[in-house]
């Protein structure tokens, strides 16, 4: 079974829909990246994800639980194994950097030893191990307010591997950062993806960070899924289809015999 599983699933907020009978099934230890334009769905969906966006049909199971009849008890142990990565870091900056990603501990800390910021030996060994693979030790002790935005995110993604998580959402994580600081943090998510094995799903506007960095990427126009597959997969046609507001719809039955690569078509630029 897959850690995420949708069957002809339609999200939205109250009677609006904005994610539209989808199908969707993704296996633990994938690294997939959500594309399109601005306003198509990819929040929605990967926030569906986590249950904060409302099921108006269909079914979706996250890690063999039934969104659609869990219970706020059932709910809570389930986001307590989901991470979430925010564009604008939710960090607390008046605590230092050993402080905000041991909050990612506090579902399975003793609410005393959480409010005195009392830590174990384990518990500081773990702490220092998640500031390695994030590559942020050296700032141990920094408060966070004083950190640039890559080391922040950076942080954040530390964070939300403290949860011990099965799942990481990361909804435009790189959107806020210069070049060398996205491509910093997209390496970092990946290695984490790869040491600890769990199941990276990221919204991105940039097109080329996700044939880089993920091995699956789906496109999204319409509040409907018009690619899913492999990134080297993607052609001209295909990305032309993704980011075409106008005509979602349309299929060039040619797409394949003409795989998409940089040289071939300029990257669609960011929608404003």
């Amino acid at each position: 079974m897959g850690h995420i599983q949708a069957e002809n699933l339609t999200l939205g907020y109250g009677s609006k829909k904005v994610i539209q009978g989808i199908d969707l099934n993704i296996q633990k230890g994938e690294f997939l990246s959500i594309i399109g334009p601005s306003g198509v769905g990819k929040s929605t969906l990967l926030m569906g994800f986590n249950a904060t966006t409302s099921i108006l049909g269909g079914r979706m199971n996250i890690l063999g639980t039934n969104l659609g009849t869990i219970r706020y008890t059932e709910l809570k142990a389930l986001r307590a194994k989901i991470g979430v990565i925010f564009q604008g870091f939710n960090l607390v900056s008046r605590l230092s950097v050993l402080d905000n990603i041991a909050s990612g501990m506090l579902h399975r800390k003793p609410l005393f030893s959480s409010i005195i910021k009392k830590y174990s030996d384990q518990e500081y060994e773990e702490i220092y191990e998640y500031m390695k693979v994030v590559g942020i030790e050296q700032e141990a002790l920094s408060r966070c307010d004083r950190l640039s935005g890559g080391q922040k995110q950076r942080v954040a993604i530390a964070r939300a591997i403290a949860q011990r998580p099965e799942i990481i959402l990361a909804d435009e994580p790189i959107s806020s950062l210069d070049p060398v600081s996205a491509r910093s943090v997209l390496e970092t998510l990946k290695n984490a993806n790869g040491k600890y094995g769990i199941t990276v799903v990221s919204n991105l506007h940039q097109l080329d960070y996700a044939r880089e960095f993920c091995s699956r990427v789906i496109g999204l126009n319409g509040g409907r899924i018009v690619y899913d597959g492999p990134p080297d997969q993607l052609c001209a046609a295909t990305v032309s289809q993704i980011y075409h507001k106008d005509h979602p719809d349309h299929h060039d039955n040619n797409c394949f015999s003409n795989p998409f690569t940089p040289a071939s078509l300029p990257l669609p630029m960011c929608p404003v």
